[in-house]
């Protein structure tokens, strides 16, 4: 039977699945995991993906991550998969397919299924009764999220989902995977309901006497770093000021909310 052909996202956000083949064990040892995570950050720094979660399970695992370009996916696999094997084989003296047929990606689409897709990788130990804690599982990125110790999770993208104080989002964050898998988006928190793209050329013309999204990034970087805070506070989303201004989300997450129009 032909390979299906993948499917290609707009949003560039895929949840990829990994398997061993025969259900075979990928990780024998925290050498094992520890080697994936190495290659596929080298992968990341590369290419300039991003990575949301992941979740590294005995025989198989979860990436939640972001191309920056059409392609930069297959790339990343190649780099990771085949060197890991390659190097497993090697440590424990096996030959042949280590990884089932082709990794799957799939396309995810809106801010909503993102965050469904986070949980349910964070929560794949507790699924499988490993733990009952998301937070003692060591191969996910849920302590990335907790602890902001990671050079691998890009948590800021997430976290501003659940709003713009990084404390409160922290909790929101923490209190979001504690619900069942299985609930309905509308369980989201109240956070997450973004405001529509055009409130913010509203907000902008009413508060900066006029101001057009499109002129934000002309401006003194101290000008322009305080009204992204304060968009931010706002409630609008890193992804919406992003796609709004042009300004880049790595420098919007990057400016601390502020309540007032023209901070002092």
């Amino acid at each position: 039977m032909a390979r299906r052909s993948r499917v290609f996202c707009a949003t560039g956000l895929y949840h990829v699945i990994f398997r061993g083949v025969n259900h075979c064990q990928l990780f024998e040892e925290d050498e094992d995991f520890e080697k994936l995570l190495d290659l596929i950050g080298r992968a990341k720094v590369e290419l300039g993906m991003e990575i949301y979660a992941y979740c590294l399970m005995s025989n198989h695992a979860h990436f939640l991550l972001r191309e920056r370009t059409q392609a930069d996916l297959v790339t990343a696999m190649r780099r990771t998969l085949g060197p890991y094997a390659t190097w497993f084989n090697k440590k424990y003296e096996r030959s042949g397919a280590l990884i089932t047929n082709r990794y799957k990606s799939e396309p995810v689409t809106d801010d909503g299924y993102l965050l469904t897709v986070v949980r349910y990788i964070h929560s794949n130990p507790i699924e499988a009764g490993i733990t009952t804690d998301h937070a003692r599982y060591r191969w996910s990125s849920y302590r990335d999220y907790t602890t902001g110790q990671s050079s691998l999770t890009d948590t800021d993208f997430v976290l501003s989902m659940f709003g713009p104080d990084p404390s409160d989002a922290i909790s929101r964050f923490v209190e979001f995977h504690r619900g069942d898998c299985s609930d309905d988006i509308v369980n989201l928190p109240r956070s997450t309901k973004r405001k529509p793209d055009e409130q913010i050329r509203i907000v902008l013309a009413s508060t900066h006497d006029g101001l057009v999204p499109a002129a934000v990034n002309g401006l003194l970087k101290t000008k322009r770093d305080a009204i992204l805070g304060f968009l931010r506070a706002q409630g609008f989303s890193t992804r919406q000021i992003e796609r709004v201004t042009g300004i880049p989300r790595g420098i919007v997450s990057k400016c601390q909310p502020v309540t007032t129009p023209h901070p002092g």
